[in-house]
């Protein structure tokens, strides 16, 4: 009940921010207008589609529950449809569609027009859910849990958050980059998009807009048909039984492959989402990168250059973190070297949990870094640079773990608490990787060096060749890593028994 109360709170705040943001696009021009709205429309409804795919969570709406009611298939189609328009997310969407309305209104379109379309977007979103739902209940319902959702959000965080900062940072009263224009013009004969730009599409006076209302109505048509046809089939079909899995709580391991590589996996991602030892270290980095602004600050350099040094100490310490992930098992790693798990499995599957950690993480921070810089032609060169130092910290890693791992807190204890150490190999172990992931990235940090200073063209330089680096670099790691696994099991056997 919590979870649902907070979900529905932050529901309605993120909607009441999205009104205030659309409501702001009255004083923009008619070209900003279409593009926000048929982007961000298309990226709606096809969230709609994909939520239920994705969610673990019942349809109270499933056509089954009414099947002792005995109704015709398509009144109770009907039927569950009106009664879907009845819900928080499409009150929501809404609320969203009368500000489009106003907007377009705003803007000269004529109401009719702009209500038309509005009417459309949200009869497709509820459709669209419906179909979705319908399907996923025949035919995915064992696949679904809460880690999909989880690496649906992810992905979402990825892709939503760097498009939300660029389009928020372009200034929206002067040019409108054409390639937005392009992509706008596509969505507005897609059915995702195509109710969306109608309006849009009659505000520039562009022949297509009767081309979109077309799309948008038989968008419409075919998923009333498909959603009749799978409610006579649901009712007609025993339901699918529920997998063990979805109450074995399997968790991670239910959605890694069944694999040796991706049994470690899901073992590293519990351990990585759970362990407070681990919680920490994630934690304590994004922290430590922004406080390193301060003293650069105090030192007169400059704000714009000072705002992109933070991503690139996050992708070097998210890179640095599992130098020592083998310690962290304890004796657990027994289970490894016993089972005879090839040593590109162990290696491979201990880097997942930083890769989901960290792209998410840098996917915000470095979109966000240039937008504070204002140049956004910095942004290949950012990510190279980042890619670069994250990828050769995961290869380095990847070899330090098995050759030189220390001592570290045992399962349970305080992640500040430190044991004793004989010798300084930790410490060695730990500037090697920090300071060999900066040697192996100098390349692509000279060439980002060039473009912030003199020739922007050496961007490009930086992107392609701190990708090119990352990955050779990654590559390498893991395969010496894996070799000196197969080799050291006993003495690696040895330290888990000893620490």
């Amino acid at each position: 009940m919590i979870r649902t109360a907070s979900g529905v709170v932050l529901l309605a705040l993120a909607t009441i921010a999205a009104c205030g943001a659309i409501l702001t696009l009255r004083d923009s021009s008619t070209q900003a207008v279409l593009v926000v709205t048929v982007l961000g429309g298309s990226a709606i409804t096809l969230g709609f589609a994909l939520a239920p795919i994705i969610a673990g969570a019942g349809d109270p709406l499933d056509p089954r529950r009414f099947i002792v009611f005995d109704i015709a298939p398509r009144s109770l189609a009907a039927m569950l449809a009106l009664a879907a328009v009845i819900s928080v997310p499409i009150f929501c969407l809404t609320a969203l569609s009368v500000c489009v309305v106003l907007v377009w209104i705003a803007h000269g379109v004529a109401w009719v027009a702009a209500v038309i379309g509005a009417i459309l977007a949200v009869v497709t979103c509820v459709l669209l859910a419906r179909v979705c739902m319908a399907a996923t209940s025949l035919f995915l319902r064992d696949r679904r849990s809460r880690e999909l959702t989880g690496l649906f959000v992810l992905t979402l965080l990825v892709v939503v958050v760097p498009v939300g900062l660029f389009l928020a940072s372009l200034e929206w009263g002067g040019r409108v980059p054409s390639q937005l224009i392009g992509a706008a013009s596509v969505l507005a004969l897609t059915p995702v998009g195509a109710a969306w730009s109608f309006p849009a599409l009659v505000a520039v006076g562009d022949a297509a807009a009767w081309g979109s209302l077309a799309v948008a109505v038989a968008t419409v048509c075919a998923l009333g048909a498909a959603w009749m046809w799978l409610v006579e089939r649901v009712l007609t079909t025993a339901e699918r039984p529920v997998a063990v899995r979805e109450h074995g709580g399997l968790g991670w391991f239910a959605v890694a492959p069944g694999t040796a590589g991706g049994a470690i996996a899901a073992r590293s991602l519990v351990y990585w989402l759970r362990d407070r030892r681990y919680l920490v270290n994630i934690v304590v980095i994004p922290v430590a990168a922004l406080l390193t602004m301060v003293p650069l600050l105090i030192a007169g350099v400059p704000f714009e250059i000072v705002v992109l040094m933070p991503a690139p100490i996050m992708a070097l310490f998210l890179g640095w973190l599992p130098h020592n992930d083998l310690a962290y098992d304890s004796t657990a790693v027994w289970m490894h070297i016993a089972s005879g798990v090839r040593g590109v499995s162990d290696r491979v599957g201990r880097l997942v949990p930083v890769v989901l950690i960290g792209i998410p993480l840098l996917a915000v921070s470095i979109p966000l870094a240039i937008a504070l810089h204002g140049r956004w032609a910095l942004l290949p060169a950012m990510v190279g640079v980042c890619a670069s130092l994250f990828l050769c910290g995961l290869g380095l890693s990847s070899v330090a773990s098995v050759v030189a791992p220390y001592a570290v807190s045992r399962p349970g204890e305080s992640p500040f608490q430190q044991p004793q150490r004989s010798g300084s190999g930790g410490a060695l172990a730990q500037a090697l990787v920090l300071f060999g992931a900066i040697v192996c990235s100098a390349p692509a940090l000279w060439w980002a060096w060039i473009a912030i200073d003199t020739d922007i063209e050496s961007a490009t330089a930086a992107l392609w060749g701190g990708i090119l680096i990352g990955l050779a670099v990654l590559v390498v790691g893991v395969a010496i890593g894996s070799v000196v696994f197969e080799r050291r099991g006993g003495i690696l056997m040895e330290f888990a028994e000893s620490t």
